[in-house]
């Protein structure tokens, strides 16, 4: 009896060997029959502030319980966790958290949110999707931090019990994708149509990486394909890279590199632009798409004030897109 297996959960379509794994290294053909090695076992729990999703429309303020299995179905060169998410499950200790007890934790910590995060949830689907459907019923919502490489049906399973996502669009080209993270780019922005369609809160990240991602017409072809998939409304995040993985010799990326980046997508049309990973001036405050008005004031992680009214600017009633209660 032939006791290959398939994978259809992302676009590598893996055909897996009786007891080999995916490119993920984390879903074990066991006997003809394909298990994840991490549910319930996750390699990271933290909580954070929703905003070092990052979601800056989003619930602002409030904690969100943050867990990650190890694995990722992409090997990007200058992955900034990649200490887990490229790990295999016998390189870290992980807890002992089944579904309802992340549900529980959360609660008990005063989280809003919980948010599959740090690694890429699309690889513990089960897990996640399983706790997410748990923490519904609990009154709590469900944030997916992704690169977005995944197959539309698993999507839209999980974009079903998912509330917000943030999804890293790597790059603008589909070289980059191959040369950098050992995937392709069309099921990325696949993706961003599908969590839209299903009613998800939608921002995105783009991480600037010197020499790689960081040119003008870098930014100029990123910023003129998500406009026309996501619309300007949606909110982009630059985030600043440091040396990590196997980009040691790539310096962190300048200050006026993510200022090109940002005003490149304002002048594209995006409302709301924000600078990560560094300090910048205004880089994560939230302005009025109308006025101008500074809304949210934030100092790295933290929200020092939000006038906010009912989602609305106080001073010209312009109403801000997000998902604020």
């Amino acid at each position: 009896m032939n006791e290959t297996v398939q994978c259809v959960l992302c676009p590598h379509a893996c055909v897996i060997e009786p007891g080999e794994r995916g490119t993920c290294r984390v879903r074990l053909n066991r006997g003809g029959e394909l298990v994840s090695l991490v549910y319930g076992r996750p390699a990271a729990v933290s909580v954070d502030p929703v905003e070092k999703k990052p979601l800056f429309h989003f619930l602002p303020g409030s904690a969100s319980f943050s867990i990650a299995c190890v694995g990722c179905n992409l090997g990007c060169l200058g992955c900034q966790n990649w200490e887990i998410s490229q790990a295999s499950p016998e390189d870290v200790p992980p807890y002992d958290m089944p579904p309802r007890a992340v549900v529980e934790e959360a609660s008990r910590a005063g989280c809003r949110s919980i948010a599959y995060t740090y690694t890429e949830p699309v690889v513990w689907f089960e897990y996640a999707a399983d706790t997410a459907l748990l923490a519904r019923e609990a009154g709590l919502a469900n944030i997916l931090v992704t690169a977005g490489y995944i197959n539309e049906g698993p999507l839209r399973e999980l974009a079903a019990v998912t509330d917000a996502a943030n999804v890293d669009v790597k790059g603008a080209t589909d070289s980059f994708y191959r040369s950098m993270c050992r995937g392709t780019l069309a099921p990325v922005l696949r993706s961003l149509e599908i969590l839209q369609e299903e009613g998800v809160w939608l921002e995105l990240t783009n991480l600037v990486i010197p020499g790689w991602n960081d040119a003008r017409r870098d930014f100029e072809a990123l910023v003129g394909d998500l406009v026309s998939r996501v619309g300007t409304s949606t909110p982009l995040h630059f985030s600043r890279f440091f040396p990590m993985y196997r980009l040691l010799d790539v310096p962190p990326t300048p200050l006026a590199t993510l200022e090109t980046a940002r005003e490149i997508a304002r002048d594209a049309g995006f409302e709301h632009v924000y600078i990560g990973n560094v300090a910048a001036r205004d880089g994560s405050n939230t302005f009025c798409p109308s006025c101008g008005a500074v809304l949210i004031v934030r100092s790295g992680y933290t929200v020092e004030s939000n006038i906010l009214a009912d989602g609305a600017c106080p001073y010209c009633g312009t109403a801000v897109t997000g998902r604020w209660r």
